[in-house]
């Protein structure tokens, strides 16, 4: 089945239709529902999906808006566009925007980590190529800069095994998420490293030390992209009133869950469901999905306060771009514009991080209240 040769055919919606066509005939199914409106395909065919016949419709819901204080100090009400299918996430979500907005809102900060990428090189001497990158740390940091005129290398790490030497950048990639333009960057220093080393053997420039896409105790740790804390105290009338809660019932909640049970898991992220409200977000807004992985080691504390309860969530790793990839498509950069209002990266990220706190304090909430399987069966099903 060929799905690429389509001759005279100039439009996407017409080889779009055209692969459908050709699926449902040789699998003798029927797709029509993945037919797409031209206004919402953008340059999908060309840049985002080799082979695409269609889309899929994922609902997208409101939440919020969410009074969020920006590290920038700045502060604003934030909309957030949840694409998911997941009954109570939505409502969850919004409530904890609620909540959050009646105990004065949310404050975040912010470390810009910088995307990254580790190249292995595997080499007879590691010393020597450990010493080659320090004292030319100068030179090949232009090599990498040379490749994009919107990036720069913040910082890096060098780890060495027995036959292997990892060379691990961390850049600014300006208001793309970046992985292209790191994972360029990184073949260009690779080379460099071997053509000033004729010892050394460029071995790949996706070596895990990164960690892309997959949780490590070094991402949960150091950060990568923006690492954001989103914070806020609850009053016990917020508690009751609002989430229908009790605050001594979220502290045993938190300390069963969050403290002993992600121990006993041996968690790499200790929360309550962090990775829901960031995939949701991620997917709605153009995000690579995938990078919900990193998001997903998120870790949240509870404090008991005079008056309530103190939540915070830190967030190691958010990944995000304005610009680039899925980002780009139509209704993506919609719910992107109505997400960010005009911020840039770092108020994204923050945003995000807010936005995480609000399904956290929601949650809690309706454990300890043992509305859970309550709101999963009315919502849900």
């Amino acid at each position: 089945m060929d799905l690429r040769n389509l001759p005279n055919l100039g439009s996407p919606k017409e080889r779009i239709a055209e692969r459908r066509k050709r699926i449902e005939d040789e699998c003798d199914c029927d797709l029509s529902l993945l037919e797409q409106r031209p206004s919402t395909i953008g340059h999908s065919d060309e840049k985002n999906c080799e082979n695409m016949f269609g889309s899929m419709l994922i609902p997208v819901g409101h939440a919020g808006p969410l009074h969020v204080y920006f590290s920038s100090q700045k502060n604003m009400y934030v909309h957030l566009p949840l694409a998911t299918t997941e009954g109570a996430l939505v409502a969850s979500v919004n409530r904890g925007c609620k909540a959050l907005n009646s105990a004065k809102g949310v404050h975040t900060s912010s470390i810009h980590h910088g995307i990254s990428r580790s190249i292995a090189i595997k080499t007879t001497n590691t010393k020597r190529v450990k010493e080659l990158l320090e004292k030319n740390e100068e030179t090949w940091k232009v090599v990498a800069e040379k490749t994009s005129n919107h990036l720069k290398v913040l910082h890096f790490d060098i780890d060495e095994t027995n036959e292997h030497i990892f060379l691990t950048i961390n850049v600014d990639t300006d208001e793309a998420m970046g992985m292209n333009m790191v994972t360029i960057a990184a073949e260009a220093v690779g080379n460099w490293i071997v053509e000033n080393d004729e010892n050394c053997r460029l071995i790949t420039i996706a070596a895990n030390v990164d960690s892309d896409k997959k949780p490590s105790k070094r991402t949960h740790e150091k950060g990568r992209g923006y690492e954001v804390t989103a914070t806020a105290t609850l009053p016990t009338t917020v508690i009751t009133d609002i989430l229908k809660s009790d605050h001594e019932a979220m502290m045993n909640v938190a300390r069963a869950k969050l403290i002993e049970g992600s121990k006993i898991a041996g968690a790499l992220g200790a929360n309550m469901h962090a990775a829901n409200v960031i995939a949701a977000l991620y997917l709605a807004t153009g995000q690579d999905a995938a990078h919900v992985v990193e998001g997903s080691l998120a870790d949240t504390t509870v404090e008991a306060t005079e008056d309530g309860l103190k939540i915070s969530v830190r967030c190691p790793a958010i990944l995000v771009g304005l610009r680039g990839g899925g980002t780009d498509l139509p209704a993506q950069r919609q719910c992107l514009e109505l997400l960010s209002q005009g911020g840039d990266k770092k108020h994204l990220a923050e945003s995000i991080g807010a936005a995480v706190l609000a399904g956290e304090v929601s949650l809690l909430a309706a454990q300890a209240a043992g509305h859970l399987a309550t709101a999963h069966s009315t919502l849900g099903r």
